[in-house]
């Protein structure tokens, strides 16, 4: 097989880059170790930056998200029995971000690129990436029981911080930079409206809480709990006490509660892999750089990666110009630092924890109260929440 972009990984960043690529007339083959179900149902983030979503009408793949996502111009804070909402249109502009599941975001993709796209192979297992700092780079993959050999001239490695592209930079030439954080979050989905209009993200003595939201229908919701805890041992009574516990607020606001029909462990690291860019291989999202949870930046960062990549590209296409490939990666990773900054003070602020002294756990409560009291330090939130500008 011969094409100019091979694409590793059918995740949200691969499957949009080939979309970027297919309306720019590169061609590209994106290949996707899972099948198609398994990918359609992967849980992850829900939150899309303005950009994102600017991103996803452009492309075509916006009209779903516009009728079933939902739509949200801030986010409220609680501490100290305090609730203060951060106007985002107010601060930034106009700029808003948009509720609307990654698996959603990855089902609206496939079916493009299955009506209208370059190849998609699921369970195209990846063997190897062989010469990606040559001038003819190959992927060696195995699909429907036969080894095959994908040869292009550039590789985009969006497989994740477990797949291969990330392994085929070799270590000397790479810096690592990683923070594992000593607490996880339980998150879980319930079969119940949501208790409020936009996310709650609370910072109590027990520990962090957040309320988001799926749809009008189903809530989902997350608690601060110990690094190795089993889901197993919350009961659905505990968790919803607990919650309760954490989102209680001056004033008359409850809790809904209703049948919990998923839970899961998220670990809490920030990771980069410096730099994103060895040869003709291209890292993107979770394989160049990981964020925790708390900034909602995870899945926006592959965007604006993948994005970065396809005007790069292009270019090389049109002009044969390779000015935006070689300087891909110090673009890219200048946001990338950013959202790690910013993803780092959200999770530090709003998680207490027991290793901290007095005077630091009220340090946090203090940038908090600053938030809550200066419209400047809101708009840097804000500013931060709904996506920075392309570098």
């Amino acid at each position: 097989m011969r094409t100019t972009v091979g694409i590793v990984g059918g995740g949200p960043a691969g499957l949009l880059l080939a979309r970027l690529l297919h309306r720019a007339g590169v061609d590209c083959v994106v290949l996707e170790s899972r099948d198609r179900g398994y990918v359609e149902a992967r849980q992850r983030a829900g939150i899309l930056e303005q950009g994102t979503v600017d991103a996803l009408r452009a492309c075509g793949a916006g009209a779903r998200m516009d009728r079933e996502g939902l739509l949200h111009h801030g986010i409220e804070l609680r501490f100290e029995g305090r609730a203060h909402r951060v106007d985002f249109p107010a601060l930034t502009g106009g700029r808003s971000v948009m509720v609307y599941a990654q698996t959603e975001v990855v089902k609206d993709l496939i079916a493009l690129q299955l009506t209208d796209g370059p190849p998609l192979l699921f369970g195209a297992e990846v063997l190897a990436i062989e010469g990606p700092d040559s001038a003819a780079p190959a992927i060696r993959f195995r699909h429907e029981g036969r080894e095959q050999t994908l040869h292009c001239d550039f590789v985009a490695g969006c497989d994740g911080f477990h797949g291969v592209a990330r392994r085929a930079v070799p270590a000397r030439l790479t810096t690592v930079y990683e923070r594992v954080y000593p607490y996880s979050w339980l998150g879980v989905l319930a079969d119940v409206a949501p208790s409020c209009e936009e996310l709650i993200y609370a910072r109590h003595r027990r520990g962090f809480a957040l309320h988001s939201m799926r749809s009008p229908l189903v809530s989902r919701l997350y608690l601060q709990v110990a690094a190795d805890t089993d889901p197993a041992g919350w009961s659905d009574e505990r968790i919803w006490d607990e919650l309760s516990a954490r989102f209680a607020v001056d004033g008359d606001w409850a809790l809904e509660r209703g049948p919990i029909t998923a839970k899961s462990v998220t670990p809490m690291r920030s990771f980069v892999q410096e730099p994103m860019r060895h040869g003709r291989l291209f890292l993107a999202g979770d394989a160049a750089h990981i964020v925790p949870p708390t900034g909602a930046k995870g899945l926006n960062l592959a965007v604006t990666d993948v994005i970065t990549l396809a005007r790069a590209l292009t270019l090389h296409h049109e002009t044969g110009s390779t000015e935006l490939l070689d300087g891909y990666s110090e673009t890219c990773l200048r946001r990338v630092w950013q959202a790690e900054r910013f993803s780092y003070f959200m999770t530090d602020t709003l998680h207490p924890h027991p290793d901290r002294s007095p005077f630091e756990e009220r340090l946090r409560l203090a940038q908090l109260e600053r938030i809550a009291d200066s419209p400047t330090a809101s708009a840097e939130l804000a500013e931060n929440y709904v996506g920075l500008p392309l570098i």
